[in-house]
């Protein structure tokens, strides 16, 4: 027989609890508070452990999810944590924004900038001829 432990527990309880009816709800985000886990799976005074679990590599990669922020204590070690993931496609799911669209309206975001600044070219020969202040060595 094999035994599960509990940071396994932890790990299967958040991805059944929230992870995947998030994933129902199309959501993007999603958020875990480590007390609510810990209560759930009847831990006591296991605090580190699922703290460590919900932020283990191998549970992000499981369940492709980025760990975008955890809010509490600075020890990151309290039942008050709470860990904000944002879900990523799953292996094989259509993708509704794919990373290159993403990238591609970042496209011209500094046009304007530039042009004001009389164009790339002359704004980077304006620059290195500012580089030295006067009687630096160069």
């Amino acid at each position: 027989m094999i035994e599960v432990s509990h940071a396994d527990r932890v790990r299967e309880h958040a991805r059944r609890e929230y992870i995947e009816p998030a994933r129902r709800r199309h959501e993007s985000t999603i958020r875990i508070v480590a007390g609510e886990v810990q209560k759930a799976v009847r831990l006591s005074n296991r605090v580190s452990l699922v703290c460590q679990a919900l932020k283990s590599h191998k549970f992000l990669n499981e369940n492709h999810l980025i760990l975008e922020k955890w809010d509490g204590p600075p020890s990151g070690m309290s039942t008050t944590v709470t860990f904000t993931y944002r879900l990523m496609e799953e292996a094989g799911q259509p993708s509704s924004e794919s990373a290159q669209s993403l990238f591609l309206q970042l496209r011209g975001i500094g046009k304007e900038v530039l042009q004001s600044l009389g164009g790339g070219e002359a704004f980077i020969r304006k620059e290195r001829e500012e580089f030295y202040r006067p009687g630096e060595d160069r």
